[in-house]
């Protein structure tokens, strides 16, 4: 097995960026922050490239079809779908691989019945103490990328169950400078008096906008795989195998082809990849094979079918009436 290899507590990766064409890139960005530059002790100038949050977005879509589908290679992995029904509205499918918060979705651990079958998986109870190597098992059971990425499951029961990442990810530039230019939005009538009977905010006209993207010295992808934290989930060898092949697919695949983060932002990997706790990162396709072995494996481990599909009612939020929405009575102020 892969995971036997590795003796170390971490597997630290590091790879080397650059833009795919020319030297300047777009950072993320952060609202009422912007771009997140930051200053060493020693003087250098930083930037946030792609935070954690993001990347773990990022590593989550490597495994995912353009329909957001677990791609069909990976099939008998664990994961939840809710296909959600409402008066009047076309039935929408969602996931634990797609929402924001996987198993801590409200579109999925509210609904009563499952949560039920978690928490006694689980054995799961908020006034007794928590028996951490069930609730591994439970989540693994019901969504493997949950247990991998993290997950708090926040309404559950008094909120206690929180799991942390075990792969986690960001990209940072070093000694980098602003390269500021700049545009116009173009419009047949410059002066914007123009405007479509329907819609009258102020989009029209021609817009000059200022634009500020990056220059580095240099940009890196650092990945942090917690081997130690997988060892102590007190799953069964054949669960931590999979856990372990699993991340180091996704950052593979992510390395291979996904390091385009925004418009202006398409980087690629330069130069030989940096690893500690392993001796070598294996290709995709070897990567691959040892994962949909572990998969097999860990068959028994799994909910049956391990696709657990939800049926879930939605309804639409009630928004206040202007009248309403006017009040202030002391109740709302409180």
């Amino acid at each position: 097995m892969l995971l036997d290899t590795c003796t170390a507590d971490r597997v630290l990766l590091e790879a080397d960026l650059v833009p795919m064409q020319g030297q300047r890139f777009q950072p993320t960005g952060f609202a009422d922050l912007g771009a997140a530059v930051y200053t060493l002790p020693d003087g250098t100038r930083m930037l946030l490239v792609e935070s954690a949050q993001s990347m773990a977005n990022r590593l989550e879509q490597t495994i995912l079809t353009p329909e957001g589908t677990l791609m069909p290679e990976l099939e008998g992995l664990s994961c939840v779908t809710a296909v959600l029904h409402g008066k009047g509205r076309e039935d929408f499918s969602t996931s634990s691989l797609l929402e924001a918060h996987r198993l801590a979705s409200p579109f999925i651990i509210a609904d009563k019945t499952f949560q039920q079958q978690f928490c006694t998986d689980a054995a799961y109870d908020e006034k007794s103490p928590l028996d951490w190597k069930r609730i591994h098992a439970a989540i693994f059971k019901y969504d493997v990328n949950s247990l991998l990425h993290g997950v708090f499951l926040s309404i559950v029961k008094g909120g206690r169950i929180k799991v942390p990442r075990l792969i986690s990810a960001f990209i940072e530039a070093e000694n980098v400078r602003e390269a500021v230019s700049g545009g116009v939005k173009n419009s047949f009538d410059p002066s914007g008096s123009v405007r479509h009977a329907d819609y009258d905010k102020d989009v029209y006209s021609n817009v000059p906008y200022q634009r500020t993207e990056y220059t580095a010295e240099r940009i890196t992808a650092y990945f942090n795989l917690d081997v130690s934290g997988i060892r102590a989930l007190g799953l069964p060898a054949q669960a931590q195998e999979l856990l372990f092949c699993l991340a180091l697919y996704k950052v593979r695949r992510l390395l291979d082809g996904g390091l385009r983060l925004r418009t202006a932002c398409d980087l690629r990997q330069t130069g030989e990849l940096r690893l500690s706790g392993l001796e070598a990162l294996p290709d995709a396709a070897a990567l691959l094979a040892a994962l949909q072995q572990s998969i097999r494996e860990c068959a028994p481990l799994f909910a049956q079918p391990p696709v657990t599909t939800l049926h879930v009612e939605v309804t639409e939020k009630k928004g206040k009436k202007k009248d309403d929405a006017d009040d202030t009575s002391e109740e709302e102020d409180a």
